[in-house]
């Protein structure tokens, strides 16, 4: 791949060069509510954490912070950005948690689901579902045979355990975007 270099010799070449920039930049994803069609997608800012489709939960800055550390992280390791729907926009997501939760430990989560999200990095699909009580979970499931499989909790600051997680231990992370999170997982044995 050859690099190009640009000498900037005039005001002129500086000035072009800036709106170029400021075009791709607009041309870039950004953060915020977009509309297609009648669906409604959240592209998730870490840098400026909004609660934007979590109003209704009870620690809904909290669990905004804990979706935002979730964004950030694939960001950063992926360059891939964390985009969130409602679950009635991407129902397959909601079920596919739901089916793995039930068929794997018997789990039924109580509160109601407020946004998903599902893709996949690197020969892994994710699949998230963010719960009014501030709850987060996660399935991680690799393509390919033989690679890693599992289901991620991951709890919001001020949220009590759900009764229906009680049986796991929860390790403390602390995390500038969401304070402090209480996480959990178990390894996925059945395919899906």
């Amino acid at each position: 791949m050859r690099r190009s270099s640009t000498k900037l010799t005039t005001p002129d070449s500086a000035i072009t060069i800036l709106v170029r920039l400021r075009a791709v930049k607009a041309l870039a994803p950004q953060p915020g509510p977009e509309r297609y069609g009648d669906a409604m997608t959240y592209t998730v800012d870490f840098v400026d954490v909004s609660t934007t489709g979590l109003e209704t939960s009870p620690v809904a800055p909290a669990l905004a912070g804990l979706r935002a550390n979730e964004a950030r992280y694939y960001k950063n390791k992926y360059d891939h950005v964390f985009v969130t729907r409602t679950p009635q926009e991407a129902p397959e997501v909601l079920d596919l948690v739901t089916r793995v939760l039930h068929d794997e430990r018997g789990i039924v989560v109580a509160s109601p689901p407020l946004e998903v999200s599902g893709f996949e990095v690197e020969g892994l699909r994710m699949a998230y579902v963010f719960y009014e009580s501030g709850l987060a979970i996660n399935v991680m499931y690799a393509v390919e045979p033989g690679g890693k499989r599992a289901v991620g909790f991951k709890l919001s600051l001020g949220m009590d355990v759900p009764e229906e997680l009680s049986s796991f231990k929860f390790a403390r992370q602390r995390s500038k975007l969401a304070g402090e999170i209480r996480g959990s997982y178990f390894v996925i044995k059945g395919e899906y």
